[in-house]
């Protein structure tokens, strides 16, 4: 009797145990679903809120490049003025000097020296200059190469133009290829140099003229009518031999 109580026990103890577990694990799923459902809306918001934050960077770096689109910095000027009037009059003789640009004062929207006076070093600072309209930057940029005392580049951010320096290499490797190579902001455009394809595709194409290689209609053969013997000749020839027997004979 003991024993089947015992029996009966352990089936109760281990039938109370699975029910537990079964129990346990209802608990967890409907935690594990409610849960699921809090978060959802969460996560979605999470994503709205990363894509808003990336529609700002880029509004935002769109500005900094229109900020500085009329901008120029001006390497090479002395700094021996004592004034703004005295550096604008100092750019204005240079450019109109060098790249015959005239500069008006009311065409300049700021100007300044960037960067803290050295006064151990000689060195002089770069001039940002900014302009109230695009077109006069550009003017000046498509006649740079001529400016003689001076030095200009574009107004880039410092992470832009540690972009450009670290593609500096690679533009010269691409260059010595013959390619067109340029740095369009903080990109490395490369493009094929059409006149030198196209002058490889005519030496692949042109080949050394060669006795198997031209035309038959082309080559020389050898003439029939040039070995052929004139008839005149050969009859002459058999005249003579003719005639040679009887003149012997009167001898």
């Amino acid at each position: 009797m003991e024993a089947q109580l015992q029996l009966l026990f352990d089936k109760m103890k281990l039938e109370m145990q699975h029910q537990n577990e079964e129990l346990t694990e209802s608990i967890i799923n409907n935690m594990m679903v409610r849960m699921d459902e809090k978060l959802i809306p969460i996560i979605e918001e999470n994503k709205s809120l990363k894509l808003k934050v990336e529609n700002q960077e880029k509004e935002l770096e769109f500005w900094k490049r229109e900020r500085r689109n009329n901008n120029i910095v001006i390497f090479g000027m002395e700094e021996t003025e004592k004034s703004t009037l005295e550096v604008i009059n100092n750019i204005k003789e240079t450019f109109k000097s060098d790249i015959n640009i005239e500069i008006e004062e009311n065409g300049i929207n700021n100007i300044y020296r960037i960067g803290n006076k050295n006064r151990e070093g000689n060195k002089p600072r770069p001039i940002l200059c900014s302009f109230v309209n695009g077109w006069k930057k550009r003017e000046i940029m498509k006649k740079k190469k001529d400016l003689k005392k001076i030095y200009v580049t574009e107004d880039y951010p410092k992470d832009v133009l540690a972009k450009r320096k670290a593609l500096q290499a690679e533009l010269v490797e691409e260059r010595k290829k013959g390619k067109i190579a340029f740095l369009k902001y903080d990109k490395l455009v490369v493009k094929e140099n059409e006149s030198i394809s196209d002058k490889r595709k005519r030496e692949t194409s042109y080949s050394p003229h060669s006795p198997n290689n031209v035309p038959k209609k082309h080559q020389p053969s050898t003439s029939f009518k040039g070995n052929r013997i004139n008839a005149f000749d050969a009859m002459r020839n058999r005249s003579n031999s003719l005639s040679n027997p009887s003149t012997n004979k009167q001898q």
